[in-house]
Order: C-alpha cells, then structure tokens, then sequence
C-alpha cells in the first residue's frame, strides 16, 4: 500500500510554503491517486472548485517514482500546471527528503504536438510554392505578423527558448503555418540541417529525462488510443478536466473533407508528380475534385447513412487519383525525403488519402455527414466515430492505470453516465472506483438555485417576451454583475440587445462584440456589467467576488436535435436496448449545466443566485437526473425571494475593487 503519511508530509508542507492549509478533501484526493497508483485501479475522483486538486495529483505523481502523465483539455490548465502550480510545488519541497533525487528539469515538462512549435527549417528556408519559388510575404498586416514571428524565433533559437506557439507575438493560425509544420511535413531530426536546434525535437528530450509530463488531451489521445508514439514511455496518467475526454478524443479522431483541400493539393503536387506515359495524376485529382463538387452540391446536409451513390463515388475517385499520385512520387534510398517541398507535398496527399478512404469506406462504427458551406467556410464531409469507449477502453485504460478527474464527474447522482462513456462498467474487471471529495464551499448557503417554474417552455426561436421580461427584472434586481449562458450566439444578442432597452443604466457586453479576454476584462473592472455569452463561458470563465452575483441560462443545454453524431449515438443506444435520450441528450446537457451552474460560487466568500429561465429543470421526468449533478444551492420558484436576496447582496456589494479574472 501507498504510504500515506509521505503524501501528506510533503501535500501539507507543499500548501504552507503557498501560504495555506491543507483541505480534508484535498488530502482525500491526494491519498486515493497514490492508492491508484499502487494497485493499478483505476480511479475517478470529483473534486469541487477550490479543493486544490491539481496539488492532490501533483505531490503522488512526483513521489511516484516513475513516469506519470499529467493531460488537460485546455491551454489555461496546462499554462496554470507548468507556470504556477509545479514551480511552486518544487520551490516548497524540492530540497525534501522523498524529492531530493529531483531537480526542476527532471521533474516536469511540457510536451504539445509538432505544429505547436516552430520550424527553424521553414524559418530559415522556407517551403517551394506550386511553381518552385520560394512563398512570398503576405501582404500588410499578416506579413508583418510573419516577419514578427521569424525574429521572435530566432530569438528563441539564440537565448535557448521552447518556440511554442502560445508564447509567440499575437499572431493568427493562417501565420502561424508560416513558420511551422506538421508531424507529416517533418523532414525529421536526422535529415534536418537544423535537427540539434529543433524545439519540438528538444521538448522530447526534456518529456524523456522528466518525472510529472503535462500535455494535452489529444496528444494523449494519439499516442494512447492511435497507437502513434508521441509521449515518453508511461504506464500511468491523470487525466484532468476528465469531463472533456470523450468530446476531445472524439475531436482528435473526426476527419473533414473539402472540395478547396483537393484541388490546393492537386496543384500543390503536380510539380512533383512524375509522368507516365504521359499521363498526369494530378490531373486525375482535380477531376475527382470536380466530381467530388457536383456531388456535394446535390447532397442534402446531415447524417449520409448511406451516402449517395454519388457521393461514395467521388469518393473512391478521390482516394484512386490521391494514390496514384503518391505512387508517381520519386522515391528516395532509406524511406525519407531531403526534398521539404515534396516532404510536404507527400505529407498533403497522405493525409487527403486517409481521409478519403476512411470515408469511402463507410465502417458502421463511423457517422458520415454534409456540413454545408457557410461565410467562408466551404461546404465539407466529416466522419466521427460513433462511440470512443471501446477505443479508449482498448487503448488506454487497458494498458495504464489512469486517474481522472473534474469538477463534474457525478451525473445524476453518480459516476456510472461519465464512466461508461469511456469504457468502464460497473463491476468491471479491469477494477475502478468513483470518490467525491466535496467542495470547501457550503453551497447551500452560498447559492440559491431559481428554477423560473412560472415560464413558459422555451421555443425554437430563441428568448420569448417573458423570457426576456424575466430576465430584465433579475438583472436590475442585481444592479448588473450578471454572466449569462446562452444555448446559441443568436439568443445572447437578443438578450443583450432587449437588456440594453429595458436598462439602459447597465452595460451589456455580448461575445463576439471584442476579444473574450478584453470583455472579461471590462466585465470584472464594473459590477454594475453583464456579460452574455455561449459555450466558452459556460466552461472557460473564472470571476470570483462581487463582479458576478447572478448566473444566468436561458435554457437546457441539450445538443441540437439535428446533430449528426448526436441523433446517431443516440440511435444506436436506442437501438441497443437502452435509452438514448438520457444516455447521450441528457448527459450532454447534465454536464454542461453543472459548469454553467458552477461558474457562479468560485471561492469561500461568494454569494449569489444560478437562475434557470426553463421551467422543464423542475417540472419534466428528467429534471431530477438534471438537479442531481448540480451544486447543492437552496432550491426556490419563487420570483420574489429571488430578487430579494439579489437586491440585498447589490446593496451590501456595493462598488468593490474588482477581483482578478481568468480566462
């Protein structure tokens, strides 16, 4: 068995050195992963906001010994686990007895995948055009952005630097692949001029020499579940934010297909594409390309289950003219290429090749669908697998022992809707558990749950008049200091643009109107604010004190009835015997509900109200599954208490100084 007593010793000096004191649930936390980690159950832990849990993995995962790997979902985790968290954690035990084998080098990195760090080579080189020539600048800005970026580079290259794209200059994705590549694009490090330079080939090293790896679920996802090796050796994992495994792992395998993709890539190789006989295949691939077209433009969107005879036609046709094209390719001794133009130009046409053949193949355990063209996006075919448990059952919980964990693992009431999305059964032999160890937060007298009984169901069409009546009276009650979640952009403008009618007095600030970052900005520096929004807020946005005393949603986040891989899954479990409603819509929207719902009490001293404008929380069968994972506030219908109580926190808020926001 672990031994307890070390992890406690160096948990409890870790949060002293920090200024704090351990919390029962934390010690909990800590004392089960090293538990896991010993006997090689698998483990699922919730752990409410404040309870301190990245330091409850942190401690067993450095004193383990061996490898562990550290996976999150988003960039602010992952920024907040490198940057603040294990710093700190080796400032305040490094010299420990149980951790004096460790410096900071070995005891942590960071690892992201190839086209999150620079290219030196693409930098110093550059990648031939279609015709042979050199690519120019863009013009104006976005070439300045990539003259900016190139000396950063350098820069980095000089002082010893990672060359990570999220510590570059402000700089769009378009720019961005002007000085990077992909895995495929790689000449690879014994090939490189540049190799001993590389950042991606250094962040490998540092990944292989250390003890705790912080990366990202998709890399976890490709070299756990694809089998492509990205991560150091490892026999165990944590994975945090766990709630967002199975979207991410569903994210990193979805493959998409477009009609501009194939003709860019016919052009691109042609130059390198030898003639036989005079025939050319990248030829052949602009007239797939062509028929692919014609066939999309009669496709009706949605699921294609099957495809139209047409459609699964253009498909071979692509996938034939792409092979015939990799095939005319000149081949070089050893299996590499020198050549960094035709090194991507074969990376291109590999990728198309797998996306089209896994297309046309039409495996029953993938969902086919039209995504018709909107703006600028081109109309595109996207395949997803209809479910990820067994893959992620085969591919990593079968040979790891993983830890996971998040604010919201208990749906329902408990751990079984999160654990089967991910392969785990109940009495399962490969041997798991699900602990919660609670909240320092008294819920109960922190927040009011209002459930607005008296409203009529949501429509199609977004906010009704009482919806927004409603609303309005909640918010002037609250004198601002609102965040409202919203189920579409579309319904946070009309709520924004009626507020800005009915109170003018307040500042009504709506995503999309400036970047997310500068809105919380200008949210968190004046209480009397409301700030609306969509997903990114439901999940993304921290604002502890006064600055948010009202959340706000509009409705049941179920998923979109039209959903392709939705309505599928949910088909799929109906036609297996169980309900798809409750195993696939309702889970969707139980989980994204207690996010929301948990975006209001961020620390002990919070007050406030979580108001629901859709009466079916309270009045539909499934509300009490959809109450069950949500935070155990004081529950009330009743209109007038809830303005009440948020006209007296306004009053005794005030105008106080503003907290400090994350994003």
């Amino acid at each position: 068995m672990p031994d307890d007593s070390r992890v406690n010793e160096v948990l409890e000096a870790a949060v002293a050195a920090i200024g704090g004191s351990t919390r029962p649930g934390q010690v909990q936390m800590a004392e089960a992963v090293a538990a896991s980690f010993e006997t090689g159950e698998h483990l699922l832990v919730q752990a409410g906001t404040g309870t301190g849990k990245s330091l409850a993995y942190l401690v067993p995962s450095l004193l383990r010994g061996k490898r562990v790997v550290v996976a999150t979902a988003t960039l602010a985790l992952q920024h907040q686990l490198v940057e603040r968290d294990l710093p700190r954690l080796m400032d305040a035990v490094g010299d420990h007895p149980a951790l004096d084998d460790l410096d900071a080098d070995r005891a942590y990195a960071v690892l992201k995948g190839r086209s999150n760090y620079a290219c030196l080579h693409r930098v110093r080189e550059g990648v031939p055009d279609d015709q042979g020539a050199l690519i120019d600048l863009p013009e104006g800005s976005q070439g300045e952005q990539v003259v900016a970026l190139r000396q950063w580079v350098e820069e980095q290259a000089a002082d010893g630097g990672t060359g990570e794209k999220d510590n570059a200059p402000r700089h769009t994705d378009r720019v961005w692949r002007q000085v990077s590549v992909s895995a495929r694009e790689c000449l690879g490090a014994t090939r490189c001029p540049f190799g001993e330079e590389c950042f991606a080939e250094r962040a490998k090293e540092r990944a292989a020499k250390a003890r705790v790896v912080v990366t990202n679920h998709s890399m976890l996802a490709i070299d756990a579940i694809e089998g492509v090796p990205m991560i150091p050796e490892y026999d165990a994992v944590v994975v945090d934010e766990a709630h967002e495994l199975a979207a991410r792992v569903t994210q990193a395998a979805t493959d998409e297909l477009t009609v501009p993709e194939v003709e860019r890539v016919a052009r691109r190789v042609q130059r390198h594409v030898a003639d036989k006989d005079g025939d050319d295949p990248a030829e052949d691939l602009l007239d797939a390309a062509a028929a692919l077209r014609a066939a999309i433009d009669e496709c009706p969107e949605g699921r294609l289950d099957p495809p139209p005879q047409d459609v699964a036609d253009a498909l071979v046709l692509v996938r034939d003219a792409v092979r015939a094209c990799l095939s005319a390719m000149p081949k070089e001794a050893g299996g590499g290429d020198s050549d960094p133009g035709r090194q991507q130009a074969k990376a291109w046409l590999s990728d198309l090749f797998d996306h089209a053949e896994r297309m046309a193949k039409g495996s029953e355990h993938d969902v086919l669908w039209h995504a018709r063209g909107r703006d600028r996006i081109p109309a595109r075919l996207c395949v997803a697998p209809l479910h990820v448990a067994g893959t992620v059952r085969s591919g990593l919980l079968e040979e790891k022992t993983v830890v996971l964990t998040s604010a919201t693992l208990r749906l329902g009431g408990d751990f079984r809707a999160v654990a089967s999305g991910l392969g785990l059964r109940p009495d399962d032999e490969l041997g798991w558990q699900g602990i919660d160890v609670g909240s320092p937060f008294d819920y109960a007298r922190q927040g009011i749950l209002y459930v607005a009984r008296h409203l009529p169901p949501p429509g199609r069409d977004g906010l009704g008049a009482a919806q927004l009546d409603e609303l309005a009276e909640l918010v002037d009650a609250a004198d601002g200091r609102t965040l409202g979640l919203f189920s579409s952009r579309r319904a946070a403008e009309a709520a924004a643009e009626g507020l800005r009618d009915r109170l003018p007095h307040l500042t009504t600030l709506a995503q999309g109107e400036a970047q997310l970052g500068e809105l919380a900005a200008q949210f968190v520096s004046d209480p009397h604010t409301c700030l609306f929004g969509t997903l990114s807020l439901w999940q993304g946005l921290d604002v502890p004190g006064d600055t948010c005393q009202l959340v706000v949603i509009d409705r049941i986040p179920f998923p979109r009835p039209d959903d392709p891989l939705t309505s599928a899954r949910q088909k799929a479990a109906d036609a297996a015997g169980g309900n798809g409603f409750m195993q696939v819509a309702a889970t969707h929207a139980a989980l994204l509900l207690a996010q929301g719902a948990g975006r209001l009490i961020r620390s002990t001293d919070d007050r406030g109200v979580v108001a629901v404008l859709d009466p079916r929380l309270a009045t539909a069968r499934y509300g009490g599954f959809l109450r069950a994972g949500l935070p155990p506030m004081w529950p009330t219908s009743d209109p007038a208490v809830v303005r009440s109580a948020l006209s007296r926190l306004a009053a005794a808020a005030g105008s106080p100084v503003a907290p400090t926001s994350k994003v």
